[in-house]
């Protein structure tokens, strides 16, 4: 396989270099002082970010791209064998890259890389450990999945030892990286698009903690289904958080939920008293969050009042219960949630919040998650008082009929629920525009273009 060497620029290209975690992997190496092209099939702001620092953007996915000088051509998962581009990188003998294995060697320029892995909360929690790292004056190099204001972006390119990045399973991308610190979040059935079932994720997520070094450490919350397989033989250290503070060596004791959507919490390891945690994000899902960035951060020499301050100063990133404005006096916030446990723990979360009537307009992604997980997106929706169901996002699938948002409304109605289906996006809009009254908290929730509901709200 080809080598990325720090002390050796080339010119790498990447098809769907617009991408969030591609456009980071690019301009990380721009700061290194690489040559860098790539193509992807609109303009952004992200690619217009590139092109100013350096890169040479073609859009549209076409052979001619494959341009002279080349040495290496990156690609994602979601580019097909077929692609005109791809094909003419093969012809042309160049070394191909994942961008999976991009990022798993990006991680060997670093002594102390921190991969976060988990079927959900990887951007927050990456973001937190960013915040951390931030506060302590570590001087990190940050590539996350979201924007974070902070750093202005979803990039930092740092002078230190410290490398910290999202870890994802899908296509066992994790699998190509060797982290200090592997952190584990929850282990759950998801993108059954690939994976067979939950064991066959479970001997996945094994297999990245098996990645971690003798001196290194997996952090892993104690409520995750096969902990014990995961952590098996293990050359590494394992420290474990939750809520349990019998099975965990992190726990949160004296939780207050504030009804401004704020917590706090004094954060406990092995029975000794760490810190008072300070969170302005609502959720006991990000309480946990929080827990695996003190077990991360302090594993890596990071003192807990650094942590205490670094975590005070996370204020959210882009899609995570972000707020975005108000419309007739409600409250519009956006969530990328698009997995029933995400829902769930995201309409916990705003149900903490103070409100009169809680809506939720929901997307579904992929219709092979929709249809795989259809029994438990029927329960994840019980905190919210009203339900609007869009059209699925296909994303990377085509539709086959099998299932449509219809049947999700469906089966969240039949579990007592005020959940209608209405489907396009603009349709949704005009119903709010007309329901919405002041008091009110709306949340648009899923990995697609749902956010654009609350947008055309705001600007209304």
């Amino acid at each position: 396989m080809y080598k990325i060497n720090f002390d050796q620029p080339v010119h790498v290209h990447f098809i769907g270099i617009g991408g969030i975690s591609m456009s980071g992997l690019a301009e990380v190496l721009l700061e290194e002082n690489f040559t860098v092209s790539g193509s992807d099939n609109k303009e952004s702001a992200l690619t217009d970010h590139l092109e100013k620092a350096g890169a040479q953007i073609f859009y549209g996915q076409k052979a001619s791209n494959i341009i002279d000088g080349i040495d290496v051509v990156v690609y994602t998962a979601a580019i097909h064998k077929d692609n005109e581009e791809y094909q003419a990188a093969v012809q042309k003998g160049l070394p191909m890259l994942t961008r999976a294995e991009l990022l798993g060697q990006l991680m060997t320029n670093y002594d102390i890389p921190i991969a976060v892995s988990g079927t959900h909360g990887k951007t927050t929690t990456t973001s937190m450990i960013s915040e951390i790292l931030l506060a302590a004056d570590a001087d990190p190099t940050i590539t996350i999945g979201g924007t974070l204001s902070t750093i202005h972006g979803n990039i930092k390119v740092g002078h230190s030892d410290y490398f910290v990045a999202e870890a994802c399973e899908y296509h066992d991308s994790f699998l190509k990286f060797d982290p200090f610190v592997a952190v584990i979040l929850n282990v759950e059935a998801e993108h059954l698009d690939y994976f067979k079932d939950i064991n066959q994720i479970r001997q996945s997520f094994k297999g990245f903690a098996h990645n971690t070094p003798s001196g290194g450490y997996v952090v892993i919350n104690s409520a995750v289904e096969g902990l014990e397989y995961i952590t098996q033989d293990l050359k590494s250290s394992v420290v474990t958080f939750g809520t349990d503070k019998e099975k965990s060596m992190w726990y949160p004791e004296n939780i207050v939920h504030n009804p401004n959507g704020t917590n706090t919490f004094d954060a406990y390891f092995e029975g000794r008293f760490m810190g008072h945690i300070v969170l302005n994000v609502p959720g006991e899902h990000n309480i946990l969050n929080a827990l695996a960035a003190c077990a991360a951060s302090t594993s890596v020499g990071i003192k807990m009042s650094k942590i205490v301050k670094g975590l005070e100063n996370y204020t959210g990133v882009n899609r995570r219960f972000q707020y975005k404005g108000k419309y007739n006096g409600a409250t519009i916030v956006d969530d990328y949630a698009h997995h029933p446990t995400e829902v769930k723990a995201t309409l916990a979360a705003a149900k903490l919040v103070e409100h009169k009537t809680l809506w939720c307009v929901f997307q579904p992604h992929t219709y092979s998650r929709a249809k795989a997980l259809l029994e438990d997106f029927g329960t994840a929706f019980m905190d919210a008082d009203k339900i609007l169901l869009a059209d699925i996002f296909a994303a990377r699938e085509k539709d086959t009929g099998i299932i449509s948002s219809r049947d999700v409304a469906e089966k969240i109605k039949s579990h007592g629920k005020d959940a209608q289906y209405i489907g396009s996006l603009d349709n949704i809009t005009e119903y709010l525009k007309k329901e919405l009254k002041e008091g009110d908290l709306l949340i648009t929730m899923g990995a697609g273009d749902v956010y654009t509901v609350g947008e055309k709200l705001i600007n209304m």
